[in-house]
């Protein structure tokens, strides 16, 4: 054999015994290399002091809670002389306070975005776009107890009596005249009071002043003189209930929000806006059987029997009736007047 071709054979061989082995160690399995563990990028640590900045998006005329603000450490060289610095501010002073420009939610809030209570312009700044203030004065029994707080929303109930001119007592009646009224201050207060310990203080007040429509506000001034008001507070759930009843009404579509911002634009501007007509009421017949359901009805004035040929006017009593004697000849029945004689 030549040695050419004996070499090549060999090699052969040793190229499928190579292939062989390599094939079984495949086919066996064998261990995969463990992973090694990434480790998590750990957070920049920001070098800077802590500022005031916003939990959400607040818009003009916001009045400031404790759940609208929070200290965060900013970057040092970002800080402007504006931002509220922790070491340098007392959040319990800004509570109350409304926003004067729009803040984006994370970003910090400056002085100048902000109105003080007792600063000039400060009860313009909270209203919104076409809102009016309206005052209300009201009692500790009416006004919850003192349980009512700037920044609340509220309904106003309207009581009164009805004459109706008969006999028994008038109706007395109780009405949700307005429904989702913002308020703004309780007597000069727009803000919570807080004691040594940061509780809120509960205090009773006797005047209210709510944020309402033009014509809303007309409506209130009118009300003042029929009855007395009251205030009922509202649950902050009652957001989605008002958003069924507004897009059953057709007042919105829910067409008009396109993206998430859109909607919640329009869920804010929902749940501020103040709403009349559609009241429900109560009567005193549905608390106590002992009470009217409807306005007495006015007496009427005895009618005395009319004089034929006499005139009847509207309003006024027959005058009594003149003697009369019934003639009667076969089927023929004639009445003669016997006044003046004897």
């Amino acid at each position: 054999m030549d040695s050419r071709k004996l070499i090549m054979l060999v090699g052969a061989l040793v190229v499928a015994v190579v292939t062989a082995v390599a094939a079984r160690t495949l086919v066996a399995g064998a261990a995969a290399p463990e992973a090694a563990a990434v480790a998590a990028p750990a957070a920049p640590v920001v070098d800077g002091p802590e500022v005031l900045v916003a939990t959400r998006a607040l818009p003009v005329g916001t009045i400031l809670d404790a759940t609208a603000l929070k200290f965060q450490p900013w970057p040092k060289e970002l800080v402007e002389n504006a931002y509220f610095q922790k070491d340098q501010t007392d959040l319990a002073k800004l509570l109350g306070t409304v926003v004067r420009l729009p803040v984006t939610a994370g970003q910090p809030v400056t002085q100048g975005q902000l109105v003080k209570p007792g600063d000039r312009g400060f009860l313009a700044a909270a209203l919104g776009a076409g809102m009016r203030a309206v005052t209300v004065p009201v009692s500790a029994q009416t006004s919850v107890a003192g349980f009512v707080f700037p920044g609340d929303h509220i309904d106003l109930i309207l009581t009164q009596s009805v004459d109706g001119g008969g006999d028994g007592p008038p109706l007395k009646a109780s009405e949700t005249v307005i429904r989702n009224l913002r308020v703004l201050a309780t007597d000069q207060r727009t803000g919570d009071q807080k004691d040594a310990n940061g509780n809120t203080v509960v205090q009773t007040f006797s005047n209210v002043t709510v944020e309402a429509t033009p014509k809303i506000a007309e409506q209130i001034a009118v009300a003042q003189t029929i009855g007395t008001l009251s205030l009922s507070l509202r649950s902050i759930a009652d957001n989605a209930s008002e958003l069924d009843q507004a897009i059953a009404s057709g007042a919105i579509s829910p067409g008009d929000a396109k993206d998430p911002k859109a909607e919640e634009a329009m869920l804010s501007r929902l749940a501020n806006t103040p709403q009349a007509g559609d009241s429900t009421y109560a009567v005193g017949a549905d608390v106590s059987r002992f009470q009217r359901r409807t306005v007495p009805a006015k007496t009427a004035a005895p009618a005395g029997p009319v004089v034929p040929g006499a005139p009847i006017v509207a309003g006024v009593a027959p005058s009594p009736a003149t003697p009369m004697v019934r003639i009667a000849r076969g089927n023929n029945v004639t009445e003669v007047s016997v006044a003046g004689k004897n």
